[in-house]
């Protein structure tokens, strides 16, 4: 029993880490696909239909029994998560990522926890309570991680120099370039939005499950409605039949990998831990992504890994602890009130049987 508790208080931890891991792979070789020329639209239509492809058999046995009714609610919702994440957040994204590197955006995504903190609180699903340590160190945190991702951003410094990277390109020269070119401004500005829409799909998906609590299910019918708008958007924007044919390549694994790891499993998984322990919680992990795109980009993209970048994830990972220790003690206040809530009723109901047998009993002695 004790075993069973401690993987359970572990699980949620264990299974944001590894999706950090897939959303890491995803970015380098996203980099790697769009510098051959692949264009993003289509990359994600392949990678929502590859997503549908392999979440649907498994939906449809291991959901066979408890699957809800699609209600009309239920379906809006649904065509608006495939709008939110896989069209607008993923083509943002992508957009960001080519126009700027791969450790740039993974860094500028940190503040995906700040963001949906503050919508968490605007919906009132986050109580903020200024006289409490775990509500201070979740607002703490959140601030601190900002601030560090803002430090990688606007400070770069000396360049630090790996054994693996002495002889590699420079990263600085193609980002000076990127900038002076307005390409720069522009990716920053596509994170940004990316970050918007992927905290609002966190929320939105929170909700709708509550109506509709299957997460097998609901994963495939995110992806197969996000490949179906993410195709109408690239049937018009992407002209060029050429960008369509893909073959046995780094294009290919792409789609694939960045369909199955960081669509299907991270929609199904993140809302598992979306219903335990919140949105927040969820999102509190992309530091991590970061620190893990930084360290394999300078080996694998030869992406030079700067003092500002250093200092800037510490900061970060600082502001992470912080708020993931808040947001842990509000899991244990939640588990201590039920528990307090259960032992008032069992006492209550106590009280009122042992009450009516003592009327029953009084009863009984007055009619002898």
């Amino acid at each position: 029993m004790e075993l069973a508790g401690t993987w359970r208080k572990v699980m949620p931890y264990m299974a944001m880490v590894f999706l950090q891991l897939g959303f890491a792979g995803m970015f380098l070789i996203s980099v790697a696909s769009l510098r051959q020329g692949m264009s993003h639209y289509v990359l994600v239509v392949y990678r929502n239909v590859a997503a549908a492809i392999v979440m649907a058999p498994f939906a449809l046995w291991f959901e066979r029994k408890t699957r809800p009714k699609l209600s009309l609610s239920v379906f809006i919702k649904i065509l608006a998560l495939g709008l939110l994440e896989p069209v607008l957040d993923q083509n943002f994204i992508y957009m960001g990522v080519n126009s700027t590197s791969a450790s740039f955006a993974s860094a500028l995504t940190n503040i995906l926890p700040a963001l949906t903190f503050v919508n968490a609180i605007i919906l009132r699903m986050e109580r903020i309570e200024t006289k409490e340590r775990r509500s201070l160190a979740k607002i703490a945190g959140t601030a601190i991680t900002v601030g560090g991702a803002l430090l990688m951003i606007l400070f770069k410094g000396p360049n630090v120099n790996c054994p693996w990277s002495k002889h590699v390109i420079n990263d600085s020269v193609s980002d000076s370039g990127a900038h002076n070119s307005g390409h720069w401004l522009m990716g920053t500005f596509m994170i940004l939005l990316s970050c918007f829409c992927w905290s609002a799909f966190f929320i939105l998906q929170s909700y709708t499950l509550r109506s509709y609590p299957c997460g097998l299910s609901l994963t495939t019918l995110i992806c197969a409605t996000g490949a179906m708008e993410s195709g109408a958007v690239a049937l018009v924007m992407e002209r060029d039949t050429k960008a369509w044919s893909i073959g046995f390549d780094i294009r290919l694994f792409t789609a694939v990998y960045s369909g199955i790891m960081c669509s299907g499993v991270a929609y199904y998984v993140q809302g598992i831990v979306i219903k335990e322990r919140g949105p927040v919680f969820v999102t509190a992990f992309s530091p991590l992504c970061m620190i893990i795109v930084t360290v394999l980009g300078s080996f694998i993209l030869s992406e030079v890994v700067t003092l500002g970048r250093l200092i800037g994830a510490t900061v970060i990972v600082v502001g992470l602890y912080a708020l993931i220790w808040g947001k842990n003690m509000d899991h244990l206040k939640s588990i201590d009130n039920n528990k307090e809530e259960n032992s008032f009723e069992k006492h209550k109901s106590f009280e009122l049987s042992f009450s009516t047998s003592d009327v029953n009993k009084t009863s009984s002695l007055g009619n002898i």
